[in-house]
C-alpha cells in the first residue's frame, strides 16, 4: 500500500503534468471548441495561397465550400474542386482541397486546407465564406501551433524551433531551427527529466518504505552519483558561450575607434549601401547606426558608432557614451585605426597597438578584431614593413590591413570576420544541441540550484533533499511544457503569425 505522504509529495508534479497536457476543449462540439481558420501562407499577392481550417467543423466547412454532399476527399490527397459561397452559391475560385482527419494532422484535430489563387479578392472571398459558417471563427496568432502543443504533437522546444524556422534569415539559423523542431533539444531535456524522475522516485521510496521494506541504503548512493552526473551535464550545457542564443538572435558586432578612422566607410562598404554618412569632418557620426547582415550564413547585427574622443559638444559626448555602451554589450568589436596614426618608428608598434585597444575596449579583455585602415596611403615598402612587424608582435588579436577607398584587404577582413562569427555560433549540426532561448537558460540555472539544495540537505534532511529534486524536475519540465506550462504559453505563441 502506498503511503499518504508519498501521494501528497507526488501530487504537485502530477497535477502540473495534467494541467500542461489537458485537452484543448473541455467538451465536444463547436460551442466548446470553435473551429478556426486563417490564411497560412504569406500576405500579399502570390501564385497560390493556403487557407487552413482546424476543428470539429472542418468537415462541414469543406463540404459547404466545395459543394460536397457526403463523401470527403481521401485523407491527405489533393483534389481539384470549384469553391462556392455557401450563402449565395456564387463561385469563389477553383483550387485544390485537402482533408486531414484527426488525430493525423498538424493540430491533432480534423483539418482542411484550401489551396487557392493568391489574389487579395480570392483570399478575402474564401475567408468571408468560412466566417459565415456556424462554429467557425478566425484564428488568433499562433493558435494552430498552440493546438498542436495541447494535443501533444509538439513540446515547447519544438514549438520554439518552428517559430525560429519561420523567422530564420540565414542558413545557419535555418539548420539550428530545423534541428530543434525535429526534437533534438527536447529529447535532451526529456532524458534529464526522466533521470531526475527516477532519482526522485528512489528517494521517495527510501523515505517511505526503508524501515518496513528493508530498502538498502545503497539506493541513496546511486541517487547521489546520478544527481552529481546530471549536475555536471547541466553545467557543461550552460557553458556553451551562448552559441545557440547568438545564432538565433544574431552576433552583435560593433565598429569602434577614434574619429575619422573610417568606421562609417567600412560599414557602407560591407553592406554595399550608404547606410552611414561619411565626411572628412571629425565627429560626423553621433548615434549608433545598425544594419543586419548575413556573413557566411551566420546572422550579424553590425553597428557603426561615434568616434571616441573627449569633446565639449554635448550631443557628440552622448554619442561617445552610447558607443562605449555598445562596446560593452558587443559580442565582437572591430577596433579601427587610421594607419597614419601608427608610429613611424615601427619598433613602438607592439606597445602602441595594445594601448590603443585598451582605449577602445576598456580594461576588460573582449573579443575583437583590429583593423588598420587607409593602407592606400602607404607605399608598398611601408606596407611590407608593417606586415612584418605585426607578424612578429605577440599578444595582439587578429589584425587586418585594408583600404575602404580601394577595397584592398576587404576580402581578407571578411574572411577573418566570418571565422570569428562562426566560432562564436558553432556548427548547429555538430555535437549536442545548444540552448537557444533565455528562458531555457533561466530554468536550467534554477535546476542546478535545486540540485545544489539536494546536496546541501542530503545528510541533514532527506525530505528537504527530495524537495530539491522535485524543484529541479519542475524547472526542466517548464522548458518542454510538461509542468506548469500555461503561464508561459502566451509569451511563446504571441510571436507566431496568424495561420500558424
Amino acid at each position: 500500500m502506498i503511503s499518504g505522504s508519498l501521494v501528497r509529495r507526488c501530487s504537485g508534479v502530477a497535477a502540473g503534468l495534467r494541467f500542461a497536457l489537458r485537452p484543448l476543449c473541455s467538451a465536444p462540439g463547436p460551442g466548446y471548441c470553435p473551429t478556426i481558420f486563417a490564411l497560412s501562407s504569406g500576405h500579399g499577392k502570390c501564385g497560390v495561397a493556403v487557407i487552413r481550417v482546424s476543428g470539429p467543423a472542418s468537415a462541414s466547412a469543406l463540404r459547404s465550400l466545395a459543394g460536397m454532399k457526403q463523401a470527403l476527399p481521401a485523407p491527405r490527397t489533393a483534389v481539384l474542386h470549384s469553391l462556392l459561397d455557401p450563402g449565395t452559391g456564387e463561385p469563389l475560385d477553383r483550387g485544390l482541397v485537402l482533408w486531414f482527419p484527426g488525430p493525423h494532422s498538424f493540430t491533432g484535430e480534423d483539418c482542411a486546407e484550401f489551396h487557392v489563387h493568391g489574389g487579395p479578392a480570392v483570399i478575402s472571398g474564401v475567408l468571408q465564406a468560412l466566417g459565415s459558417l456556424p462554429g467557425l471563427r478566425p484564428a488568433e496568432a499562433g493558435e494552430f501551433t498552440r493546438r498542436a502543443f495541447q494535443a501533444g504533437k509538439l513540446d515547447l522546444t519544438e514549438v520554439e524551433g518552428l517559430g525560429d524556422l519561420i523567422h530564420a534569415e540565414t542558413e545557419a539559423q535555418r539548420m539550428q531551427a530545423l534541428r530543434q523542431m525535429a526534437g533534438d533539444l527536447g529529447r535532451l531535456y526529456q532524458g534529464w527529466s526522466q533521470a531526475l524522475t527516477r532519482n526522485l522516485a528512489h528517494m521517495e521510496a527510501f523515505i517511505d518504505f526503508s524501515e518496513d521494506e528493508n530498502i538498502e541504503e545503497g539506493v541513496l548512493k546511486q541517487v547521489d552519483v546520478s544527481v552529481e552526473q546530471l549536475r555536471e551535464e547541466l553545467e557543461a550545457h550552460l557553458r556553451d558561450g551562448r552559441r545557440g542564443e547568438r545564432l538565433r538572435s544574431g552576433v552583435q558586432v560593433v565598429i569602434a575607434g577614434e574619429t575619422n578612422a573610417g568606421k562609417s566607410s567600412l560599414l557602407n562598404t560591407i553592406c554595399q549601401r550608404p547606410a552611414a554618412i561619411v565626411s572628412p569632418v571629425a565627429g560626423t557620426t553621433r548615434d549608433v547606426v545598425e544594419t543586419p547582415l548575413d556573413i557566411g550564413g551566420f546572422p550579424v547585427l553590425l553597428s557603426d558608432t561615434a568616434g571616441l574622443r573627449d569633446t565639449g559638444d554635448s550631443v557628440e559626448r552622448e554619442g561617445v557614451r552610447r558607443a562605449r555602451e555598445r562596446v560593452e554589450q558587443a559580442d565582437l568589436t572591430v577596433a579601427m585605426l587610421d594607419v597614419a596614426e601608427v608610429p613611424e618608428d615601427l619598433t613602438r608598434v607592439p606597445h602602441f597597438l595594445p594601448e590603443y585597444l585598451r582605449k577602445v575596449l576598456g580594461v576588460s579583455p573582449r573579443p575583437c578584431l583590429l583593423v588598420l585602415n587607409k593602407t592606400d596611403l602607404l607605399t608598398g615598402e611601408q606596407l611590407d614593413s608593417l606586415r612584418g612587424v605585426l607578424a612578429r608582435a605577440a599578444g595582439l588579436p587578429p589584425v587586418c590591413l585594408l583600404s575602404c577607398t580601394t577595397g584592398d584587404g576587404l576580402e581578407h577582413f571578411l574572411g577573418v570576420l566570418q571565422k570569428q562569427v562562426e566560432s562564436m555560433c558553432g556548427n548547429p549540426l555538430v555535437g549536442a544541441p545548444s540552448l537557444t532561448q533565455a528562458r531555457h537558460r533561466a530554468h536550467l540555472l534554477r535546476c542546478v540550484e535545486a540540485l545544489a539544495q539536494y546536496r546541501h540537505y542530503r545528510e541533514l534532511d532527506l525530505a528537504l533533499a527530495a524537495e530539491g529534486l522535485r524543484l529541479g524536475l519542475t524547472s526542466l519540465g517548464r522548458i518542454t511544457g510538461r509542468v506548469g506550462a500555461e503561464q508561459i504559453l502566451d509569451l511563446i505563441f504571441k510571436d507566431f503569425c496568424i495561420g500558424k
